[in-house]
């Protein structure tokens, strides 16, 4: 199994915080009118593309997951974290989740319908980025479709450090992370950016993208 010194950063940080990072954003879908927005749009998406199989890649205590499936949606979960997993498992029993790394998925090559990567990618450095992306295109099928969503750079191109409150993590410009999609198996479709709401320090944005 992939084990680098990141991953290893990340995932013993959000076993620290799994309850308390549960408990702060266990509404925070239901106060953002732009996140659920791209999250509609997605669900729509596969809906209209004949349904299927939708992985949440970084899927912490489920609540994205949950969201999706309320909309209809076949999903599952899969995290760094054993702590988060724990939790997703309690909070949504009728939802599967295991513990694993984006870089190594154990779906098989073209088998999810779509897939959701929500503030999973910020932690990835920017030089694995091409491999993890290229793993996620594999697992889903051409025309299958998939959103991504992360804090947006202030620049209009490149990656910037991020001073993360939990991990170490990066700030794509949208259309920066749009030409790495096109460059790994994916196309983008729409691109939502978003001022920072009063609790939030920095912009963000999603992506929906298709697998080409």
């Amino acid at each position: 199994m992939i084990d680098s010194e990141d991953i290893r950063v990340t995932r013993a940080a959000y076993d620290e915080v799994a309850e308390l990072y549960a408990k702060l954003f266990r509404r925070h879908l239901h106060a953002n009118i732009f996140d659920r927005s791209m999250l509609d749009a997605f669900a729509e998406a596969v809906r209209e593309n004949g349904n299927g199989p939708v992985a949440d890649i970084g899927c912490g205590p489920g609540r994205v997951t949950s969201y999706l499936a309320a909309a209809g949606l076949e999903m599952s979960g899969v995290d760094l974290s054993p702590e988060m997993i724990r939790l997703a498992r309690e909070e949504y029993p009728d939802i599967p989740f295991e513990v694993g790394p984006m870089e190594q998925l154990r779906y098989g090559d073209a088998a999810l319908a779509g897939l959701v990567a929500c503030y999973s990618i910020i932690h990835i450095p920017p030089h694995r980025v091409p491999a993890v992306l290229t793993e996620l295109a594999r697992v889903v099928r051409p025309g299958g479709h998939a959103v991504f969503g992360f804090q947006a750079a202030d620049e209009p191109t490149g990656v910037r450090d991020y001073a993360h409150k939990v991990a170490p993590a990066y700030r794509w410009a949208p259309g920066t992370f749009a030409e790495a999609l096109a460059a790994h198996g994916f196309r983008a479709t729409a691109t939502l950016s978003r001022e920072a709401r009063p609790d939030e320090y920095t912009p963000h944005a999603a992506v929906l993208a298709v697998r080409v």
